[in-house]
């Protein structure tokens, strides 16, 4: 199979300079020219209010407002969003409860390829202050982007590969943000230029340094912190300095630099272009205190978090801190080029390849090595529109290598080479709009290391229809039926994890992981008043979790994968309201709710499930000077796994003013913003770590951008 995928990338990129063989103007449409009422994580672009599934945008000014230095902190404010929270250098997101490899993070349309979806202590290698625009897709309609991505997609794009020649020759974008949480200091800057009329050029850096985190209160969540005080008082120094931690989390420190280049030939039919991108960061993994026990590796943990976090190695040695150092060179390839009349109206090739590397250390002293060499591309053929029809249809592969050495190498050496086909097609009746989409997969997931060699073939479809009310309002419904092949981590893990104080086994035996989905929504728009509702559910069989054996191995308990049936289900409210006009302003409210509960049968309630959250805010919104204020909370989280403990509510007030210091039109803007302004200690249940590792505290943040 893998010659099939190095014969499939071969092709895609031999065919590439075909792609820049079209004459006449340039085009001069990107990213800034797309409102967020458009979604372009598609085979082609498409407006929200026509997509089956819940969606959400975020554009670049939406992205400056959001800044975090990590993605799933960015939209955590998102509709059915939540975060790892793993630590400050280290948080992917949760979409509708579902985290690691149910949720695929993407950069312009092609996988991340780093680890992060296989622990939550990995972080992501997307710097988000690069971000020029972030799509999110829950639902069925990610799966065009493979079974992986069955919980849903994030896909950030960039400016790396221009899109468009800058219409004065020269664009040049450039930011620089301190906050006091951390004592952060980000910077980053771009620019792209025109060496012909059909050739541009891009380059872009960016710098963040953060110290340990500030935070609201104790380190230590209630209950673990009066575990600690119990100790303390059987006269456990260890436990009594736990207890104390207060005002600043130790060993949260960030460092991350970014620098990439590309080139692009753009002309009015197509374009062609390719980039290069280094990535590197270093960052503190904060440590569990040893104390409450170490019965914290839940049971019956979904296989997304099966190499939790790094809490409990100082537990076991004495040897320092424990961090991460990781790094990443990444080449991408994007091309696309307008075929003119006749059944096919464009096509796309994306082609990214990215040799990864991070280390883990205790101390000084080198613990695990983790390589990753991966390559992944895609063609999309647009079809041209036909009276009421219209869709697509393409091909995408991927082929990982992965390694790792040292004290946690329980993995061995594997290799995963996946080959799939999908279509989407829809007919646009008028008020009734219907839309099938399908996908087939062949998966190959092998470790000559063991002898072991699995193939899936999966087949996952969907079908759903939409009816205009009215002009502004629609109704929808869509089902899916999805299947998911195991992963390495899952079939192979044989060893201890210290990490996770477990001995982990996989189950080379397991079978694909099916699912049946439901989904329904009520949306409206008219002038600044819009409105979207939506319910979801999902039925499992087959559902991959770790269970206890309640075996012993190397004085380590034994967990072992296996399979159940699981449900989970949900809501997901979105709202905004114009109240009134006073003076320049205008005045807005919104509103955000989310609920999400999900159970693994025979077993009970699944873990990290996040809990109820309402969030609601009032701008005042003028040409020069935005202003902003708005309440988030949390509500306690008391359905839990075994061995997980329960989550208390909370709310974080924020507030935020921006003002283009240049005029309406004028290049600059600057943003001051205040989040968790009462200092609330607050914790989000999705996390690992949330009983030693809360939120950040009172943080002040000033932003400068300029674009010209």
């Amino acid at each position: 199979m893998r010659s099939m995928l190095l014969a499939a990338c071969a092709v895609q990129v031999l065919a590439l300079p075909a792609l820049a063989q079209t004459s006449g103007e340039q085009r001069r449409d990107d990213l800034h020219a797309i409102g967020d009422d458009i979604v372009v994580t598609a085979p082609y672009a498409r407006s929200r209010a026509d997509l089956l599934s819940g969606t959400s945008v975020m554009t670049e000014s939406d992205l400056r407002q959001a800044l975090q230095p990590q993605i799933g902190e960015v939209i955590a404010r998102q509709p059915g969003v939540s975060a790892t929270s793993f630590s400050p250098g280290a948080s992917r997101p949760v979409l509708r409860g579902m985290q690691g490899e149910r949720i695929r993070v993407l950069t312009d349309g092609i996988g991340s390829i780093d680890v992060s979806n296989t622990s939550a202590d990995h972080a992501v290698t997307i710097d988000p202050i690069t971000a020029q625009r972030v799509e999110i897709i829950r639902g069925p309609a990610s799966l065009l982007y493979g079974s992986s991505a069955i919980g849903g997609v994030v896909n950030v794009l960039d400016k790396r590969i221009p899109r468009a020649v800058p219409e004065h020759g020269v664009h040049v974008d450039a930011i620089g943000s301190v906050a006091s949480a951390a004592n952060e200091v980000s910077v980053a800057a771009g620019i792209d230029a025109a060496l012909t009329d059909k050739i541009v050029v891009h380059l872009d850096g960016s710098w963040r340094d953060t110290n340990n985190l500030r935070i609201g209160g104790y380190a230590l969540s209630p209950d673990l912190r009066e575990h600690a005080l119990e100790e303390a008082a059987e006269g456990d120094e260890e436990a009594a300095e736990a207890a104390g931690i207060r005002g600043r989390l130790p060993n949260s420190f960030t460092r991350t630099k970014t620098a990439g280049g590309g080139l692009s030939v753009i002309t009015d039919r197509g374009m062609l272009g390719f980039s290069v991108g280094y990535f590197e960061s270093r960052y503190g993994v904060p440590s569990r205190p040893s104390v409450g026990g170490h019965d914290d590796h839940d049971d019956d943990d979904d296989h997304d978090d099966d190499h939790d976090d790094h809490d409990d190695e100082e537990g076991h040695h004495d040897h320092g801190d424990v961090s991460i150092g990781l790094k990443q060179w990444r080449a991408d390839v994007r091309g696309e080029v307008e075929l003119g009349e006749g059944f096919l109206d464009m096509l796309r090739v994306r082609v990214g390849y990215a040799d990864y590397t991070h280390t883990e250390f205790e101390g000084d002293e080198v613990g695990t090595v983790f390589d990753n060499t991966g390559v992944e591309g895609r063609v999309e053929m647009v079809q041209a529109k036909r009276g009421v029809w219209n869709g697509a249809f393409g091909g995408q592969f991927y082929i990982r290598d992965f390694s790792a050495v040292g004290a946690e190498a329980f993995l061995p050496p594997n290799e995963t080479e996946q080959l799939g086909l999908f279509t989407v097609q829809e007919l646009d009746l008028g008020a009734l709009g219907v839309e099938a989409s399908g996908r087939y997969e062949r998966t190959n997931v092998s470790s000559n290391a063991v002898g072991i060699s699995r193939r899936f073939n999966a087949l996952s479809a969907a079908l759903g229809a939409r009816y205009k009310l009215t002009d502004d309002i629609s109704i929808g419904i869509n089902g899916s039926r999805a299947v998911r092949a195991p992963s390495a981590e899952e079939l192979f893990s044989n060893g201890p994890h210290i990490a996770t104080q477990a001995f982990e086994i996989g189950d080379p035996t397991l079978e694909k992981e099916k699912s049946w989905g439901l989904e329904a929504f009520l949306r409206g728009k008219s002038g600044g008043f819009s409105f979207s509702l939506g319910a979801f559910a999902s039925w499992f069989k087959n559902y991959i979790y770790e269970i206890d054996t309640g075996l012993e191995e190397e004085e380590l308990p034994v967990f072992q994968y296996a399979q159940g049936d699981a449900t989970y289900y949900g809501l997901e409210a979105e709202i905004t309201a114009p109240l009134f006009d006073a003076g320049n302003f205008r005045v807005v409210a919104d509103g955000v709710a989310d609920y999400v509960r999900a159970k693994i049968d025979s077993v009970g309630a699944a873990p990290r499930i996040p809990p109820l959250r309402v969030l609601g805010g009032i701008e005042a919104q003028s040409d020069l000077v935005t202003g902003r204020v708005e309440v988030e909370w949390s509500d306690k989280q008391t359905r839990v796994a075994a061995f997980e403990t329960s989550t208390g509510s909370h709310t974080l007030v924020n507030a935020a003013v921006s003002w283009r210091v240049l005029g309406a039109e004028g290049p600059a803007t600057l943003q001051l913003s205040a989040n968790n302004i009462f200092d609330v200690d607050a914790r989000r249940h999705a996390s690992f770590t949330k009983d030693y590792v809360p939120l950040a505290g009172r943080d002040v943040r000033a932003t400068l951008s300029f674009s010209f």
